[in-house]
């Protein structure tokens, strides 16, 4: 990718950010929304944590700035969908997106570009505010030097990248299918669920859990946390998520191409 073209996908992030910035009610409503819900989880939690202390290895006040981590990034990393995947499938069915890959752009870049400009929005406009309010009014576990909140910052740009692919991929199978509407909210649920949302995976047992831990979705939310608390080497951290993103990231690339032939034959 030359400079020209880093131009470009740094303008088209930066057209992501204003984009949803212009929605400032929804976003709002947004922070509202989570810190209602984190509220929620944190009695939750604390009930739980009180039964079972030091469950998956926590301790409560662990669990709770865990409930905070996902609320800050629930929006930011995309793990209930609402990024650029609505649209994308709409164009997709509309047929408008032949017109896309006449662009002199990468369709997946495009879209990873938009993304990230969303995402960072989203982070600073959602996510920072619900984990302050846990911050003020709870005991939280939070990293007591500088390393650790870098180390924490790229897991959680790794995390995006993870989530990314992942959406990406639901995103092109509009490709082959009439409605698209199922396979998005299976994905929706099974990232809730795996990514660790409702619960960290630490507390699934036996070869339930270490089969959820090995999944993609782990990479999106329980690892960025367990490197924000300490529970994680980074590197060994960052080497998961990095394979995970990478093998995605291909087989997104390998069925763009597949869907690119299709539009082809189809005269698209």
């Amino acid at each position: 990718m030359g400079v020209g073209s880093g131009r470009l996908y740094t303008a088209v992030a930066a057209g992501g950010f204003r984009r949803y910035a212009t929605y400032r009610a929804a976003t709002v409503a947004g922070v509202f929304t989570n810190t209602v819900f984190g509220l929620i989880l944190v009695y939750t939690y604390l009930a739980l944590w009180g039964e079972r202390p030091h469950l998956g290895g926590y301790d409560q006040a662990q669990a709770v700035t865990y409930v905070w981590i996902g609320q800050a990034l629930f929006k930011t990393l995309g793990i209930s969908g609402g990024g650029f995947e609505d649209e994308l499938m709409e164009r997709i069915r509309t047929g408008d997106v032949a017109t896309d890959l006449y662009r002199p752009a990468d369709l997946q870049l495009w879209w990873m570009a938009t993304d990230g400009g969303r995402a960072l929005f989203e982070l600073f406009g959602r996510g920072v505010a619900p984990f302050l309010f846990g911050a003020l009014f709870f005991d939280l576990a939070l990293p007591r030097d500088v390393v650790t909140w870098l180390a924490f910052l790229v897991a959680m740009v790794l995390a995006w990248g993870v989530g990314f692919a992942i959406r990406f991929l639901v995103a092109l199978s509009a490709f082959w299918l009439i409605d698209g509407t199922g396979v998005v909210q299976m994905s929706w649920l099974v990232g809730w669920f795996c990514s660790g949302m409702l619960l960290p995976l630490n507390v699934f047992p036996g070869a339930f859990g270490e089969i959820v831990r090995a999944l993609p979705w782990s990479c999106v939310l329980q690892a960025p946390a367990d490197v924000f608390l300490g529970e994680t080497a980074p590197l060994s951290t960052y080497a998961f998520q990095a394979a995970w993103a990478a093998a995605l990231l291909t087989a997104g690339r390998l069925l763009q191409s597949a869907a690119t032939r299709r539009v082809v034959v189809q005269g698209g």
